[in-house]
């Protein structure tokens, strides 16, 4: 049998033999005779190929010399286990491409050094993650933020302010939030000065921005704040860019005036001599939380002689049903206080059920505080009528079928009654804990099969007919 020469390489043979025995893939060419090709003769394949070559000599020769068990060393590649190393690598050099990008997990058998301690944080921050948020299926809700008194861009004091009013839910309501919404941005628009080259029809527009992204970074913002902002936007856009700036600042405010006047205020006068003609002497009125439309029409119609009675229905965490509760005796008006899960006791009583609304959408459907729908719903199985007071401007064109797309987070409690009297009312508050995750969403979706009928300014509209509120308005909401 004849022996194999020591220089087997110079033979020409299949590519197995030749990554075996010429690793670094080199002077490939001199086992033809013929002289070796430098760079530029090569083509690309070629080139491509001597660098998979030494790839996977690097490869092969750092799992042959990186892992060792009792001190000895793999020679051969087919050979060598597959296990991960348990010692500290002196450098960088000896690990494995895959060890260097960091594909290998966290675990007893990893390499220790930055590496594990990265990972053992990255898995602690998952782990504390999951307790805080055991309910993954809520994770999309926009949970109220802390108060962040950092601002980002050139943002006006004033709506810093309102922005940390915002956040603590110190202003509620989607008509009280838009006039102050309108209000600051009549401040804003005053304290503007143009820059040079710039006209103010544009430039505000893009000054205007970066308020109306501090605001809704502080709340989501409402499609009442959206519909004004919307508005504004397009009376800046139409400004005419002759006029001189503090006349044409001074239109501009005269128009958020006349927004807030109209769209609202006279709005609410309207709708309220329309509800009242629903109440009559001796009915039992309805109502859940707080609504300022629904109290100025109770406050209307009791001023105008009629005598009924009230029921406020309120529901933790906000419990806003309290302040109305407050006006309404105040005004000498007969009330029952009761919490949503005793509505089905009382429900059978009432003549009339009146409640608020956040936004209307097209499809009928009302958008309003959570509650209101279990209101609304047993309303109707107890074939009682209910009527949602509701603005045009609070009109939005899209089509909405359930609260669980886009919804708020409320407060996460609320302070219970102080006894015992040892404790103070702040330690009664319920928060999230390590095994406890309070859930308040702050709306919910009333279908419009159990809406009798909604008094806006316009005039009573029945749920199926949501839709034609643009065109009887000049398609301006």
């Amino acid at each position: 049998m004849s022996s194999i020469p020591q220089n087997q390489h110079r033979y020409p043979g299949p590519p197995s033999l030749s990554l075996q025995s010429n690793p670094t893939g080199q002077n490939d060419q001199s086992s033809s005779g013929a002289p070796p090709k430098s760079q530029k003769q090569m083509t690309k394949a070629e080139r491509r190929e001597i660098q998979e070559r030494q790839r996977a000599a690097k490869a092969t020769k750092a799992a042959t010399t990186g892992p060792q068990t009792g001190g000895t060393t793999t020679k051969s590649p087919r050979s060598a286990a597959p296990t991960p190393p348990n010692q500290k690598k002196s450098g960088r050099g000896s690990e494995s491409p895959v060890q260097a990008r960091g594909f290998l997990a966290a675990g007893p058998s990893a390499p220790s050094g930055k590496s594990t301690k990265e990972s053992k944080a990255a898995a602690a921050a998952e782990e504390a993650a999951g307790r805080s948020r055991g309910l993954r299926i809520f994770s999309h809700f926009a949970f109220q933020k802390p108060v962040v008194h950092l601002t980002k861009g050139d943002v006006h004091p004033a709506i810093v302010r309102l922005g940390l009013m915002f956040a603590g839910f110190k202003i509620c309501g989607a008509n009280a939030r838009c006039i102050a919404t309108l209000s600051v941005f009549k401040r804003v628009i005053q304290d503007y000065t143009t820059p040079p080259n710039n006209t103010l029809s544009r430039h505000l527009m893009t000054h205007l921005s970066v308020q109306i992204s501090h605001l809704v970074s502080a709340r989501p913002m409402s499609v009442t704040m959206g519909n004004a902002i919307r508005q504004l936007k397009m009376e800046i856009s139409g400004s005419d860019i002759d006029l001189p700036e503090q006349d044409a600042k001074d239109a501009l405010c005269d128009n958020i005036d006349n927004y807030i006047r109209d769209r609202i205020i006279i709005a609410d006068q309207v709708i309220q001599e329309t509800a009242m003609k629903k109440i009559h002497d001796g009915d039992v009125v309805l109502t859940y939380a707080r609504s300022s439309v629904v109290q100025k029409t109770l406050l209307e119609a009791w001023a105008g002689g009629t005598r009924f009675s009230v029921i406020v229905v309120d529901s933790r965490p906000m419990l806003e049903g309290k302040r109305l509760l407050s006006v309404l005796t105040a005004a000498s008006i007969p009330c029952t206080y009761l919490l949503l899960p005793a509505l089905g006791s009382v429900i059978s009583e009432v003549s009339t059920v009146l409640v608020g609304a956040h936004s209307i959408h097209s499809n009928g459907a009302v958008f309003s505080r959570a509650g209101t729908a279990l209101v609304a719903m047993m309303a109707k199985q107890h074939s009682v009528p209910v009527v949602v007071c509701c603005e045009t401007y609070k009109f939005s064109e899209g089509v909405r079928l359930d609260s669980f797309t886009k919804n708020e987070l409320a407060p996460p409690g609320d302070p219970f009654s102080s006894i015992p009297h040892n404790r103070p009312s702040t330690a009664l508050i319920v928060q999230n804990q390590p095994n406890l995750e309070i859930l308040n969403p702050l709306y919910d979706l009333t279908p419009p099969s159990s809406i009798t009928a909604v008094v806006t300014e316009a005039g009573v509209i029945p749920p199926d007919s949501i839709s034609s509120i643009p065109l009887a308005l000049g398609r301006l909401v």
